[in-house]
């Protein structure tokens, strides 16, 4: 008798280790993160350099229209500026920012004002759902 009792552990140990196996997978893939979508981490960004950004003088360079492929085309408003003696020219997907700016109005040499990662200046922006640099 002793002999079948000792057979039963391993087999209730298994059993155990991959029920509990089954519990923790079933957790973490109700309660994992999803991914943020290239849209939602663009939005993001905005809302971060709107409280932390440090604001310069800029110039529009152009705004583009590129097509993109199986989806609407998507509008770059390309600008440059300079922060401590270094230039920078940077572009900003404005597609879903549309209603707050008037496009025809964004043309060579148009003023602006820069919102700009103090940290990193390459990391920049002209328009946000809060905030608007381009001088109309």
């Amino acid at each position: 008798m002793a002999s079948s009792h000792k057979m039963m552990d391993p087999l209730h140990l298994y059993s155990l280790v991959l029920g509990g196996t089954g519990v923790a997978l079933g957790a973490y893939a109700l309660l994992r993160r999803k991914p943020k979508s290239p849209d939602e981490l663009e939005r993001v960004r905005r809302e971060w350099l709107n409280r932390i950004g440090r604001i310069t003088d800029g110039t529009v360079i152009d705004v583009q229209e590129i097509p993109a492929n199986g989806r609407s085309s998507s509008t770059m408003l390309i600008y440059k500026y300079d922060v401590a003696g270094v230039s920078y020219e940077a572009s900003q997907d404005v597609t879903y920012l549309r209603q707050w700016i008037n496009l025809q109005s964004c043309r060579l040499g148009l003023p602006t004002s820069v919102r700009y990662d103090p940290h990193n200046p390459g990391n920049s922006m002209v328009i946000s759902e809060n905030w608007m640099g381009l001088r109309q």
